[in-house]
């Protein structure tokens, strides 16, 4: 409440509006805040309703009154978690839609399959979150899998809960591609980008500081989506930076769209530099080995999800490597929480 109380002392300032960006953030976020203090008073009032009902139930000796009450108090339960989750969202760039990133680490066939696994589960936890998902590019292994990918998630909060998963993540099974049946181990790097999206970017890019190649787009085994040369793919010079796409049709789209994810990766660095970080693109993960993991997924000899930030874990990696991934991001960002408070 001390942060809706600073938000609507700002929006009564008379020179607001003076920087249209900045007071839109602001006008932003208090919505998004009445919004989520309207929302807990709606739950808490429907809690004493069903508690009400169900005291009622039992003196009236009404087992199927009762059991409708209880229903209810478990769906007010999941809604309960869902907006815990959305309360432990409080970075800057949170509401965001963002792009998320995966690239197979070294390890071939087995690792490029490893990294198609992981680009599906963020699909399907993406899809089961009611965000819009599309693919910006992508490059197929020769035999399997992806080398790497990258996916624009399109939806209010999107950055905040993904920006969970940035880092490298670890498999353990017995190989597919192994005609000996032996475990492997395999790595795939994931980071995660902000799509600032309301005029608040923090690098101007130059045309003059571009170099676009244009390239007819491919599929698996070298088979032609088409036949023309509408894949295109951006350098910024001053700082080797790269974007590509080649999932649009037209030569325009694909360059609309590899210039987004240009801007949003020069953002991220900006953003990083000035907070003296390191960023957390694939471009720059340039060991995806045992050092800087942060979740291992064990299909044998045992069937294990854990996270090594938080030690949360799970003994059904199949309903995780389906999308089922808010336990541990809530259990993440708890903890990130925890942290920032000491």
């Amino acid at each position: 409440m001390d942060r809706l109380e600073v938000l609507s002392a700002q929006l009564n300032k008379a020179d607001l509006w003076d920087d249209p960006v900045h007071a839109g953030r602001i006008s932003r976020e208090h919505g998004s805040l009445m919004n989520k203090v309207e929302d807990v008073m709606a739950i808490e009032q429907e809690l004493v309703e069903h508690i009400d009902m169900i005291k009622l139930a039992q003196e009236e000796n009404d087992p199927e009154l009762e059991l409708e009450s209880v229903k209810a108090l478990l769906r007010i339960r999941r809604n309960v978690k869902q907006k815990e989750l959305e309360a432990l969202l409080s970075g800057e760039h949170d509401y965001c839609s963002c792009y998320i990133e995966v690239q197979a680490g070294a390890g071939g066939t087995e690792s490029m399959d490893w990294a198609s696994m992981v680009m599906q589960m963020y699909k399907s936890w993406a899809q089961h979150k009611g965000y819009g998902v599309s693919v910006v590019d992508e490059m197929p292994g020769e035999i399997a899998g992806i080398k790497r990918a990258t996916i624009e998630v399109d939806g209010e909060n999107a950055f905040g809960y993904a920006k969970s998963e940035v880092g490298v993540h670890r498999l353990v099974r017995i190989s597919p591609f192994d005609s000996a049946k032996r475990r492997h181990t395999s790595f795939v790097a994931v980071a995660v980008i902000p799509i600032l999206g309301d005029g608040s970017t923090r690098v101007q890019i130059n045309e003059s500081d571009l170099r676009i190649e244009r390239f007819r787009s491919g599929g698996a085994g070298g088979q032609s989506v088409n036949t023309t040369e509408s894949a295109v793919r951006i350098t910024h010079i001053p700082t080797g930076i790269t974007a590509s796409c080649q999932n649009e049709r037209s030569q325009h789209s694909n360059k609309a769209s590899a210039l987004a994810v240009l801007q949003s990766r020069l953002d991220q660095l900006e953003m990083a530099r000035q907070a003296q970080m390191n960023a957390q693109h694939t471009q720059s993960l340039t060991e995806i080995s045992w050092g800087n993991q942060i979740r291992t997924y064990v299909l044998h000899p045992y069937r294990m999800v854990k996270d090594l930030r938080t030690n949360y874990e799970v003994s059904d990696p199949d309903s995780v490597l389906e999308g089922d991934l808010d336990d541990f991001i809530l259990s993440f960002l708890s903890t990130s929480l925890d942290k920032d408070e000491e």
